[in-house]
């Protein structure tokens, strides 16, 4: 068994528990934590929200550091994963993740100087505001990123050409909403309304490849004669 096959077996298993544990933490990070303490446009109810839940702040900021250290992961592991379709196109793929991945760590790193300014409550808000705006503008590479996975994914024979497209779907819709965010702040209320309405398929390419990759990893038998994704 060649060392490809097996690095392509384990690339897979690894964008797939990675997305798996990305997608917890920013439920918990985002969805809850972030949610639940940030009020928008309130200075004054975001700072009590967190001088009174500081412990769950904290805890928040803990997850994003694990969505980082996974984004590294997965940006390793899709370039090995798709290298056999196209080594130009996965270096793309892979890059273009890292790139998400470095401006996200400055987003985080602003979210943390927010921990650190929460005793004085104008610099804790600009520091959160940061955070939004640093993070808005990656979604917009994010999206770029899953545009060119799927459509990767599509000149592959061994991946489900409907996970491509709902890659591209998804992408799309990242690079289209955080686009009109940061380029059009105007519009926020109806860029908040697309969101609401595609944040389900935004998140579907990306979560539906990562359990089809861990579930052909898996299922996979170690003694195949070609690479275990199915090309030579």
């Amino acid at each position: 068994m060649s060392f490809r096959k097996v690095s392509q077996r384990t690339a897979a298993l690894v964008a797939g528990i990675s997305l798996l544990v990305m997608t917890l933490a920013a439920f918990f990070s985002y969805g809850y934590v972030h949610s639940s303490l940030v009020v928008a446009d309130d200075v004054a109810g975001t700072w009590s929200n967190i001088q009174a839940s500081l412990g769950l702040f904290r805890l928040g900021i803990a997850g994003w550091v694990v969505i980082v250290v996974t984004d590294l992961l997965v940006s390793w592991a899709f370039y090995r994963v798709l290298e056999p379709v196209n080594k130009r196109m996965a270096q793309v793929v892979g890059g273009l993740r890292l790139l998400y991945t470095l401006i996200l760590a400055v987003a985080v790193f602003q979210l943390a100087m927010a921990e650190i300014r929460a005793t004085d409550a104008s610099q804790l808000m600009a520091s959160i505001e940061s955070f939004e705006a640093t993070w808005s503008f990656g979604l917009i590479v994010f999206g770029v990123h899953l545009v060119m996975t799927g459509l990767t994914a599509l000149r592959a024979t061994y991946i489900p050409r409907i996970l491509g497209w709902l890659l591209i779907a998804g992408g799309a819709g990242y690079t289209l909403v955080h686009s009109l965010y940061q380029f059009f702040p105007q519009w926020d209320t109806t860029t908040a309304t697309i969101e609401t309405f595609g944040s389900v398929p935004m998140m579907a390419g990306e979560l539906a490849f990562g359990l089809w990759l861990l579930g052909k990893a898996i299922r996979a038998k170690r003694a195949l004669p070609a690479s275990w994704l199915g090309v030579s």
